[in-house]
């Protein structure tokens, strides 16, 4: 998820309402959260690669994946996933991930830890939004599936549909 492109379509899928949303959350503007999120985004995806190389965790983070390849076409839009329902273990496993995150952006920026948890909440069912649809694409175009080692690695940093 550190790849540009894949923040790219997080900040595309959450639209100018929610970041709006994150700005006043922070009390600052459209750039300042704009910076979160990449830096949230940032954070989200070394959490979940830490995860998927750590024996205690790593199985439930390939189930994920592989749960998330497997599903059908996403729906359109964040509004579409409810926050974390539906999301299954995709959404267990971001929201496991969103504390550790959060700690992690809160002592980069400064900002609270509370505030920033607060910010990630919002973020969790946009970056599910944005797997789901990357894997999809990987499973109906070239590139095969996202099962295995290298999914992880296929959905988070590949190129944008």
């Amino acid at each position: 998820m550190s790849d540009e492109s894949f923040q790219d379509d997080v900040l595309h899928e959450l639209g100018d309402d929610r970041l709006q949303e994150i700005a006043t959350l922070l009390g600052t503007d459209a750039a300042g959260a704009q910076e979160l999120v990449g830096d949230s985004v940032s954070a989200l995806d070394g959490e979940l690669r830490q995860a998927a190389s750590e024996p205690a965790s790593a199985d439930e983070v390939r189930q994920a994946f592989e749960e998330v390849a497997s599903a059908e076409p996403p729906l359109q839009g964040v509004a579409g996933f409810g926050g974390l329902v539906g999301g299954g273990l995709m959404a267990g496993v971001l929201g496991k991930l969103a504390k550790p995150a959060a700690t992690v952006v809160a002592k980069r920026t400064g900002i609270p830890a509370a505030t920033v948890s607060r910010a990630i909440e919002l973020l969790v069912p946009v970056v599910l939004a944005v797997i789901t649809k990357r894997a999809a694409s990987r499973k109906t175009g070239a590139g095969g599936g996202a099962g295995g080692a290298g999914g992880l690695g296929d959905i988070l940093s590949g190129p944008r549909r």
